[in-house]
């Protein structure tokens, strides 16, 4: 993570909370910001700053502050982003055969199954992954498989 993220991250928060919001600040924040080394933040910044900066002219409309608000949201974003949780398929690669049969099937895991509650909660989901339901072929297959594949371990 950049080394000034935390600090920019609260000052971008203060500036976000603060009404109403301090464009020039605002501005000052994002070029700083547009020459770290990260590129999704210099991007975000480099995307924010001309409107962070027509916002701050005594001329700018309510749409001009409107947009740089936006602008300053997604860099907001962008910062929160860099230290937040990544979640994905890495976290489902520890995951037991049983284990993405019962996540597939929405059951719950550490406890024993009847079939009732294998074919229940199969129904449940094939009615949302069934091609002809708007899902497609490759995941009602896999949903199926794990129907299959818990049926003849109980």
């Amino acid at each position: 993570m950049v080394a000034h993220a935390k600090e920019w991250k609260r000052a971008v928060d203060h500036l976000w909370s603060a009404q109403p919001l301090d464009y020039a600040q605002a501005a000052r924040l994002a070029a700083e910001i547009a020459r770290s080394a990260e590129a999704s933040l210099q991007r975000a910044a480099a995307q924010a700053l001309p409107s962070l900066r027509g916002a701050c002219l005594k001329g700018a409309d309510r749409s001009a502050r409107e947009v740089a608000r936006r602008r300053l949201s997604a860099l907001r974003d962008v910062l929160h982003a860099l230290d937040a949780p990544r979640f994905g398929k890495r976290s489902h690669a520890a995951l037991t055969p049983q284990e993405h049969h019962r996540r597939l099937l929405g059951l719950p895991s550490g406890r024993p199954l009847i079939g009732a509650e294998i074919k229940e909660a199969y129904k449940r989901a094939a009615k949302k992954l069934h091609p002809d339901a708007g899902g497609n072929a490759r995941d009602f297959h896999a949903l199926a498989t794990a129907c299959d594949a818990l049926m003849r371990e109980i």
